[in-house]
């Protein structure tokens, strides 16, 4: 029996793939293996637990008036091909304590990942001298809004098949099925495939009583394929943002079906190469979840973060179009009474999905835009505080929402956004029926490129296709779209939104704001939404 190059190819890197990671041949690959994973305590072994009583009691003899201890073992995974090719496997394992305390209403912290009695009793001491230097050139102390204390319980992310179990060479093959499938359709020049894998299991210990442990896990799957014109003068690509990254296990892998959805992306980059170029103009425009959930993320999401707001992030991520607080809440109008947007951190398989956040605070849902008008940000206990007049007011309780995130046991926690999602509408339209009701518009499918200003207030979007739609009808597919708005002209201009077996979660990975940056992972839901008369450009490159 004779095999083609293409066979050889797939069959050895498979094998090759599966191999490596017991092997020695591991560093000559450039693979990553961390022997000692297995071997080390878990994050609520009773010794471990033990040594963050000791950083506790050091900090609050050392005169921290409130202080916190989390221990974490983090690890990742990367797996990627390209065309019949493993590019590479990447495995990353960490563990440490992170200790942080408050001292005179000034935070310190500091983190290690030596973990024994002398060095725990360490970093405590170390966060308690940077507090309070730091109080030295505070403007004002900080002040925590209360919380039930003694919070003990444990929580998991609703996954049924641990991807850290799942064998490498199951992993490449199903990334190798993907992309052979690409390329099997004519005018595909190349395909790319991945999975990215997230386990974090956290401990966390409170001086309020709170113990806490977290197993979360985040999956990933992506395909991504481009198409070549036959004279080398366009060039085409699809990516699978349709198929959201989510706080699931491998079956989100399985599930997600790339085999069998890559013929579908390849003819989508291959039509792309002979659709009409848009007209600049005024259009209703359609978008899809796939794509509007990454608006979401940086024109309500961002914005809408109280610390953004106050400043406190302009030297880095900029700052927000959504302030003063005290000159918009409950009054500023962000779009028509069809948009309804709350944050949560409890939606089954999203990214943000937990039981507690790193301040040992159980998440609640919350309003951020009511019927239009915006009403609350997103907080942390410290935050939380700074919002208590305007709570007074409207008879909220003063308590954090549940929004404090640390990456990892290295890194001190501060507000991170939650799953910031738009509600559904009371109705029963789809993406379809929504399309019928069209006279004349653009639909777009999955989300491209973007440009957002500092403030989040002036966009402009693309996304991956783009249907010319008339008289109710998909009439073709369009090319070199993008939208441009002011964020409330564009919620203003809210004609339509799609009922609940319409909504969908799309997602970010990883989300980076701070100094020094962290990543946070996040869900956003929406559903089908129609825009009145948006600014379309044509972005198409010109000689």
């Amino acid at each position: 029996m004779t095999r083609s190059r293409r066979d050889f190819l797939k069959t050895s890197a498979v094998a090759a793939a599966s191999s490596l990671v017991a092997g020695k041949a591991l560093a000559a690959e450039g693979l990553i293996h961390h022997p000692y994973a297995a071997d080390r305590p878990s994050v609520d072994d009773p010794a471990i637990k033990a040594l963050m009583q000791v950083a506790l009691d050091t900090a609050k003899s050392g005169g921290a008036s409130y202080a916190d201890v989390r221990v974490a073992a983090r690890r990742q995974q990367n797996v990627n091909v390209r065309d019949h090719i493993v590019q590479g496997v990447n495995d990353v394992d960490t563990f440490g304590m992170g200790v942080r305390t408050l001292v005179d209403g000034a935070w310190g912290f500091a983190a290690t990942s030596v973990l024994n009695k002398d060095s725990v009793a360490s970093i405590a001491r170390a966060a308690l001298e940077q507090a309070k230097a730091n109080r030295a050139s505070q403007l004002r102390p900080v002040v925590l809004a209360p919380t039930p204390g003694n919070q003990i319980g444990e929580w998991k992310s609703p996954i049924t098949t641990d991807p850290f179990n799942v064998a490498i060479g199951d992993k490449v093959a199903v990334l190798l099925a993907a992309t052979d499938a690409a390329m099997k359709v004519k005018g595909i020049r190349t395909a790319t495939a991945g999975m990215f894998f997230l386990r974090e299991e956290k401990s966390l210990m409170t001086s309020d009583g709170s113990y806490i442990v977290q197993t979360i896990y985040r999956t990933s799957p992506t395909l991504s394929v481009t198409a070549v014109s036959s004279d080398f003068s366009d060039f085409q690509s699809i990516d699978s943002n349709d198929i959201a990254p989510m706080g699931l296990g491998y079956e989100h892998v399985l599930n997600s079906k790339l085999a069998d959805r890559a013929p579908q992306y390849a003819e989508w980059a291959v039509q792309k190469l002979t659709a009409k170029p848009v007209e600049p103009g005024r259009y209703d425009l359609l978008l899809h979840p796939s794509n509007l959930w990454l608006t979401i993320h940086e024109v309500v999401s961002h914005p809408t973060e109280l610390d953004r707001a106050l400043g406190f992030e302009a030297n880095y991520a900029g700052t927000s179009f959504v302030a003063p607080p005290d000159q918009v809440l409950g009054k500023l109008k962000y779009g028509t009474e069809l948009m309804n947007i709350v944050g949560d951190r409890d939606q089954k398989g999203s990214l943000g999905a937990i039981g507690w956040d790193d301040e040992a605070v159980k998440p609640t849902r919350f309003d951020i835009v009511k019927n239009g008008v915006f009403v609350d940000y997103q907080t942390t206990r410290e935050q939380a505080t700074l919002m208590a007049d305007y709570y007074k007011k409207v008879g909220k309780p003063v308590r954090s929402y549940g929004c404090s995130y640390a990456q990892s046991w290295a890194d001190v926690q501060f507000q991170r956004m939650p799953n910031v999602s738009l509600q559904p509408g009371n109705n029963d339209d789809t993406w379809e029926s929504m399309i019928g009701k069209m006279d004349k518009g653009i639909a777009i499918i999955g989300d491209g490129s973007f440009s957002i200003d500092q403030q989040r207030y002036n966009g402009q979007f693309a996304g991956q296709v783009f249907y010319e739609v008339k008289g109710g009808k998909i009439v073709g597919m369009l090319k070199d779209v993008a939208y441009q708005f002011r964020t409330p002209n564009f919620w203003g201009s809210l004609k339509a939104i799609g009922g609940p077996r319409s909504y969908l979660l799309g997602g970010a990975f990883g989300d980076a704001k701070g100094q020094p940056g962290q990543s946070n992972s996040v869900s956003h839901g929406c559903v089908p939404s129609l825009f009145q008369q948006t600014n379309i450009i044509n972005t198409g490159r010109r000689a």
